[in-house]
């Protein structure tokens, strides 16, 4: 029987052209790889192709800019001065007031010299011309008093004012306006920089600092390549060079101090100064700036 059955397709395909029977088996292949394409589907799940995600464009990071201390401008070789004495902020918080007590010898124009203890009592001001200053010096045969007040000059003896002379003040005036606070707070002064040179001077590099401020007047300073401590300055004033060097430095309250300094005027030594003690903060009466 299954024999007959075999017989009877064999000649009914036979008659069957050769296209339609390709055509027939073609579409057989086709259902039978979509059945196994559901049934695998079924069994395995739905399996989402994930789109490829494209990755971001990565900016590298700029490379950090070395500072070149041969080409520091003006500004930026005061400022890394002025990180030698203290950042500036802490500088502004610690010295609001100051109370400094040392002793100085005068040499006049004759030879003579005469040492004098000191206190200076400072009050700080948002610049320079708004200090309040007060030193008191005693002499072996006087004791006076001299006030610096908003750009004013005093002079105090036995709680009278007079009027001093007029090269002590200036000699207590150029201590205010050529000192060093004059480079350290130079941006509230509005003073401009220059950069004059870099030399060397008895075997020690230094920047040289050139600062005038509102008032026209000018100052020098001779800044170590190395520690940007200030080391000298220079001025002139009434047809006198003047030149102060700073000695040992120290720290006084997380700032830099100069403890001994002396003022040259032209080849000859006319003050040298030691400080015994230097003290921040500390509560300074006010009146004593106002007498008179």
């Amino acid at each position: 029987m299954l024999q007959s059955a075999f017989v009877l397709a064999t000649a009914l395909l036979r008659r069957i052209p050769a296209s339609v029977t390709f055509a027939v088996f073609s579409a057989a292949a086709v259902m039978s790889i979509a059945a196994g394409a559901a049934r695998s589907q079924i069994l395995q799940g739905d399996k989402p192709v994930a789109k490829p995600v494209a990755k971001p464009k990565v900016t590298p990071a700029p490379t950090p800019q070395k500072l070149d201390p041969k080409n520091f401008t003006p500004e930026q070789v005061a400022e890394v001065s002025i990180l030698a004495y203290g950042i500036r902020d802490r500088l502004n918080q610690v010295r609001k007031t100051t109370t400094e007590v040392g002793t100085t010898s005068y040499t006049g124009a004759d030879g003579k010299t005469e040492q004098a203890k000191y206190q200076r009592f400072v009050l700080r001001g948002d610049d320079i011309g708004k200090e309040k200053i007060r030193l008191d010096q005693q002499f072996s045969n006087a004791r006076y008093s001299l006030l610096y007040n908003a750009g004013n000059i005093i002079g105090v003896y036995d709680n009278n004012t007079f009027t001093p002379r007029e090269d002590v003040a200036k000699a207590f005036e150029n201590q205010i306006v050529h000192g060093l606070e004059a480079l350290i707070r130079y941006k509230e002064n509005g003073s401009i920089l220059a950069i004059a040179s870099r030399d060397k001077v008895m075997g020690v590099d230094y920047i040289i600092l050139d600062l005038t401020d509102k008032a026209q007047r000018k100052t020098r300073f001779y800044i170590s390549a190395k520690t940007y401590r200030v080391m000298m300055l220079e001025y002139d004033d009434g047809g006198v060079h003047y030149k102060r060097k700073f000695y040992d430095y120290n720290y006084a309250q997380g700032t830099l101090v100069p403890f001994h300094t002396t003022l040259w005027a032209n080849d000859k030594v006319v003050e040298d100064s030691e400080i015994g003690t230097v003290t921040f903060g500390q509560k300074v009466d006010e009146t004593m700036f106002n007498v008179g």
